[in-house]
């Protein structure tokens, strides 16, 4: 198996977890809500086909500006897709931002501590203890559907190929 890296300014950083495709089982996690409170991943969105947005960190542009066009795009895809924001800025940083920015349609959970979805699905930068932007396509059976890994952490990832996989499944 080859080295997989993510570019960030003049550096070419490994990347941690083994990487997904479609058709793959998606991996269950248990992300963070709360320092002490927890949601599984895929039980908690049960029956839904899950847009999941991987974020390094919030507070950072492309990542703000990312999650807020998740927001907009949940609103237009209706009751039967979950937009799910993961970064591994703490629980509490990312309610605050959230009330900041007016971001009330995207779940967002917390990959902060030993980046567990990171592991799991292949996004671990443990150099920046971060994870590497990235976008899943979850149906409702926990099937992988579409899988983007971005190659720069300051890259947007592909909008619309995303949502055309997940209109796909509706």
């Amino acid at each position: 198996m080859s080295e997989r890296t993510v570019a960030f300014r003049d550096k070419h950083l490994l990347v941690e977890g083994q990487a997904l495709q479609p058709g793959d089982k998606a991996p269950e996690v248990t992300l963070h809500t709360g320092f002490l409170a927890g949601a599984p991943l895929l039980a908690n969105t049960t029956g839904k086909v899950r847009l999941i947005s991987v974020v390094p960190s919030i507070d950072t542009s492309v990542c703000d500006a990312q999650t807020r066009r998740m927001n907009e795009e949940a609103s237009a895809l209706g009751e039967s897709v979950v937009v799910v924001t993961i970064s591994a800025d703490l629980p509490m940083a990312q309610k605050r931002w959230c009330g900041a920015a007016g971001v009330e349609r995207v779940l967002m959970l917390s990959d902060y501590m030993n980046l567990p979805f990171g592991q799991a699905y292949g996004t671990a930068v443990p150099d920046l203890g971060v994870d590497q932007r990235a976008i899943f396509v979850v149906d409702s059976g926990d099937i992988v559907r579409y899988v983007e890994y971005v190659p720069g952490i300051g890259q947007h990832p592909n909008y619309e190929a995303a949502l055309v996989a997940v209109r796909a499944l509706l």
